[in-house]
């Protein structure tokens, strides 16, 4: 018993420093020495980073928050006794992912080493989904897109994408009952961080993705 809390604060613990690697933040304020919460929505998220500065860079930050979300879940399939076979069992290989998962999204969103303040973790979390179920990730990032595409609103899609993370895990991943949970949790720090988004969708003043040109001198 006292292995199994250990291994569980190793996964939330490295999953929750892999998360803080924001790669909005990292990218803007040592490499453009431009803070991106300093612009725009103050959020240190994929979406205002491109509206900010666009350009190549936009890049570098869609790998670094797909990189450290696929080094998370790896880290939770490892410790979760993923490489040593029967020695936990293979359904405790699938808590390991979503535990992972949930405290990579908690660095993204409250990085310590960057003052709690992150992003919303959609594309972070899109990633944590391909990692459990292409089923799941398609329903998704599926849904996400055609909202995107239809109305510019990214953020409807991102309130659609989180919304549908636990009904994609009861249908194409687990009905256990903690997994359910965690799933649920995750959905609702996602939807928690969007309510400014949300709210703004239903006055109506909400900014819809345009594609222009990056910030003069940068």
């Amino acid at each position: 018993m006292l292995e199994f809390w250990l291994r569980l604060i190793a996964i939330a613990v490295i999953a929750y420093f892999c998360g803080c690697f924001n790669g909005a933040v990292i990218v803007s304020k040592y490499i453009l020495r431009d803070d991106i919460r300093t612009h725009g929505s103050g959020n240190a998220g994929l979406t205002n980073f491109f509206r900010t500065f666009g350009g190549p860079l936009t890049f570098v930050v869609i790998l670094t928050d797909v990189l450290k979300a696929i080094v998370a879940v790896w880290f939770g399939i490892l410790l979760a006794g993923g490489f040593a076979p029967g020695f936990w069992g293979g359904e405790l290989v699938l808590y390991g992912k979503y535990w992972s998962g949930l405290f990579c999204l908690l660095g993204h969103m409250f990085p310590c080493m960057f003052g709690f303040r992150g992003g919303k973790g959609i594309l972070s979390g899109g990633t944590v989904a391909f990692l459990l179920d292409w089923r799941l990730a398609l329903l998704a990032w599926g849904g996400f897109l055609l909202l995107t595409l239809l109305t510019r609103y990214v953020s409807l899609g991102s309130i659609y994408a989180a919304s549908s993370f636990p009904v994609g895990t009861w249908l194409f991943v687990s009905h256990d009952r903690m997994i359910m949970l965690l799933a649920l949790i995750i959905t609702a720090l996602i939807l928690w961080k969007h309510r400014a988004n949300f709210m703004r969708l239903i006055h109506g003043k909400e900014s819809k993705l345009t594609f222009h040109k990056k910030k003069e001198g940068v």
